[in-house]
Order: structure tokens, then C-alpha cells, then sequence
């Protein structure tokens, strides 16, 4: 199974660039047709997770994607699940 990562590590306190990232690995899966796409938010207090979630909550990336999963043992682990 093919999947993609994405780590917000570098670019957690730049907004812009992170819905850039956000978008460009969202498209590059559709595009491939990744089926998996593995966010790190990273722990912290939980704001860059939430922003993560609000992302690909908006109704244009919605469409896109099959199903969210935040990750069970890992807090700062997003999953995305793409239906080609």
C-alpha cells in the first residue's frame, strides 16, 4: 500500500505554508492515487492538530478524501484515507 508523510514539524507557526503542504500533499495523493496520507502535527498543545483537522474539514477537500483517523496511541498522528 502506498501512502505518503507529511511532518508540520518545520512549518508549524507558519500558517500559510502549512495549508500549502496540507493542499500539495492532499492533491499529490488524489494525483498518484496514494491511498494513505500520515500527518505529524506533533503533540504540543494540540492547536496545529486542531488547524490540521479544520483543513481537511473544508467541503472542496472533503470531497477529496474517503475518511479521517486520528491515531489512537499517537495524539499527534492524523491518518487520511483516500477512496480511488
Amino acid at each position: 500500500m502506498a501512502k505518503l508523510k507529511l511532518d508540520l514539524h518545520d512549518v508549524y507557526n507558519k500558517g500559510r505554508a502549512i495549508d500549502e503542504e496540507l493542499n500539495r500533499v492532499i492533491h499529490e495523493a488524489v494525483e498518484k492515487k496514494i491511498s494513505l496520507v500520515e500527518i505529524i502535527s506533533g503533540k504540543g498543545s494540540g492547536q496545529l492538530k486542531k488547524k490540521v483537522l479544520r483543513f481537511l474539514d473544508q467541503k472542496e477537500i472533503k470531497a477529496l478524501i474517503h475518511r479521517v483517523e486520528k491515531d489512537s496511541k499517537n495524539f499527534g498522528r492524523i491518518f487520511v484515507h483516500f477512496k480511488h
